[in-house]
């Protein structure tokens, strides 16, 4: 299992897979073929299905145009047999021979693999890679899972997350004063303001509820805009850590090493989810998407109210339990609708399963390492319309 630095990407929306994963292909390319006359990308299956409105292209050509010019050929009905993100970057000599054809598909959360490249690379320093493991180490020593990401990661971790926490906040704070309708042709218009000042007029459990909302709209919305913003895991599902984040951190006064200690549980238990199974909503539906960030959100939330191990595991097991099935099918193939709103109501579920499993003793039936490998039967099993295709539900409203 990898550093969660990998987990936790500083990038520009909207899309982790479909903007951040290929326009990173687009550098290494480049990179290897400076001297290259042309070059020609063929997008396969959901890549191409749903990259116009993820701005794949776009992240594409900003690069390699930059070296030679640059044609992108659109090929959604072909899915390439490793994932259904697969593109291939071919090279052009100044006599219009192919040098060096690559095949790579973006599989989520910005990384790449090859064909047959196992998802546990070189860079694995995780012994452990099931949260059962990892929360009988934490009953047994008596510490809990931010001390075995330190343990694993070293000092450094924490440098690298105060980052994140800070791209983090700036994106909740920029989309709070951002107005305006969203890019892509669907007339979305930015909510995050009026949900903040509706929400300061309220009392009690109601402003902070919708606080809540507001702080994940804004980040999405600066996703969708192809703002700078945190995948966590993904770009599609970023609004809801920070939002959690941001809300207890303002409301209930958290130390900001607080809240990096609860970003480093939330990055453990999405990490397990990445091994174990995937964060691609082309892969297995917006459950490893929405999903996972509710999970994560959940366990950090639990740590920083005193949870026990038992209760943060049983606060994550519910935040992505109670998305399973959970369908990617965006409208247009543009991370706006249903993403942003499943954004700000999957914020609040991680609060809720928080407080449902303080309630408790943590004793459950179903612990979180099953429901991951539920959640990636379900994934495989879902009719490939639902994994953004653009082909069934949403996705078909004109």
């Amino acid at each position: 299992m990898e550093s969660i630095k990998r987990l936790y990407k500083i990038g520009n929306g909207p899309s982790s897979s479909h903007t951040m994963g290929p326009r990173k292909a687009a550098q290494i390319f480049s990179d290897r073929h400076r001297d290259a006359a042309a070059f020609e990308v063929t997008l396969y299956g959901a890549l191409a299905a749903t990259g116009k409105g993820h701005l794949t292209d776009v992240a594409i050509l900003d690069v390699l145009q930059k070296v030679a010019p640059t044609t992108i050929v659109w090929c959604p009905e072909i899915v390439l047999p490793f994932h259904t993100n697969g593109m291939k970057f071919t090279a052009f000599d100044k006599d219009g021979n192919v040098v060096d054809p690559w095949t790579v598909f973006s599989v989520g959360g910005g990384d790449l693999l090859e064909d047959g490249q196992p998802r546990q690379s070189a860079e694995s320093i995780y012994g452990m890679t099931k949260i059962k493991d990892i929360q009988q180490w934490c009953e047994e020593t008596g510490r809990s899972y931010w001390e075995y990401v330190d343990q694993i990661e070293g000092p450094e971790i924490w440098d690298y997350l105060a980052e994140v926490w800070k791209v983090m906040k700036e994106a909740v704070e920029r989309g709070l004063e951002a107005e305006g309708v969203l890019p892509g042709g669907l007339g979305v218009r930015r909510k995050a303001v009026s949900y903040y000042v509706h929400a300061s007029g309220y009392n009690s459990s109601l402003k902070s509820r919708g606080l809540v909302y507001a702080y994940a709209l804004a980040v999405s919305e600066e996703n969708a805009s192809g703002g700078r913003i945190v995948t966590a895991p993904t770009c599609g599902s970023c609004g809801i850590v920070p939002a959690v984040l941001y809300h207890l951190h303002t409301s209930k006064n958290f130390s900001e090493k607080r809240i990096l200690r609860a970003l480093a549980t939330a990055g453990l238990f999405g990490n397990v989810v990445k091994q174990n199974a995937s964060v691609s909503g082309a892969e297995v539906g917006c459950q490893g998407e929405v999903g996972v960030a509710c999970a994560m959100a959940a366990a950090a939330a639990s740590q920083l109210f005193g949870g026990t191990p038992a209760q943060i595991e049983y606060s994550a097991e519910m935040g992505l339990e109670h998305h399973l099935g959970l369908t990617c099918d965006p409208v247009c193939g543009l991370v706006q609708i249903p993403c942003i709103e499943r954004n700000a109501y999957a914020a609040a579920r991680a609060l809720d399963a928080n407080l449902y499993a303080a309630i408790s003793d943590g004793r459950h039936s179903v612990d979180f390492d099953r429901i991951v490998e539920v959640m990636k039967q379900t994934g495989h099993d879902l009719p490939s319309l639902y994994k953004e295709t653009a082909q069934g539900g949403l996705a078909v409203i004109k």
